[in-house]
């Protein structure tokens, strides 16, 4: 019985030592807390020239008299509007000054970038990477 007991905690230990991480669980976690972040107004950004995106910016859609609108950014940097477009650009910049630089960074995300600012919005990609 003793030897049956060490062999089945071998075997316990063993199994655990065998066991690979899912990455299609962590990217399906990350995914859904970007979108319920979004849902709740947060957005990743890197402002200032800030190498690394946070969770810290917010975004708000508007109207406007050019249609849609978003102001994206954090209170103590400052805000930026964005015109959302309907002629597959994405955004533009609402502000005028600098041009907004939109790239496509992921399914559904897209990467705005402005000056030193950089934003990742939920954007229709069409699903491409």
């Amino acid at each position: 019985m003793r030897q049956l007991g060490g062999v089945l905690l071998a075997l316990v230990a063993l199994a655990g030592c065998n066991r690979t991480s899912d990455n299609s669980d962590l990217a399906e976690a990350e995914a859904r807390g970007s979108r319920e972040a979004a849902e709740n107004g947060r957005i990743e950004c890197a402002l200032e020239g800030v190498k690394l995106f946070d969770r810290t910016c917010t975004v708000e859609e508007m109207s406007g008299d050019g249609g849609a609108l978003l102001v994206v950014g954090r209170s103590n940097v400052g805000y930026r509007r964005l015109q959302i477009t309907t002629d597959g650009r994405g955004v533009v910049s609402a502000d005028g000054a600098e041009t907004a630089k939109v790239s496509i960074v992921g399914d559904n995300v897209i990467e705005v970038a402005i000056g030193n600012d950089r934003y990742r919005l939920p954007a229709n990609t069409g699903g491409a990477k």
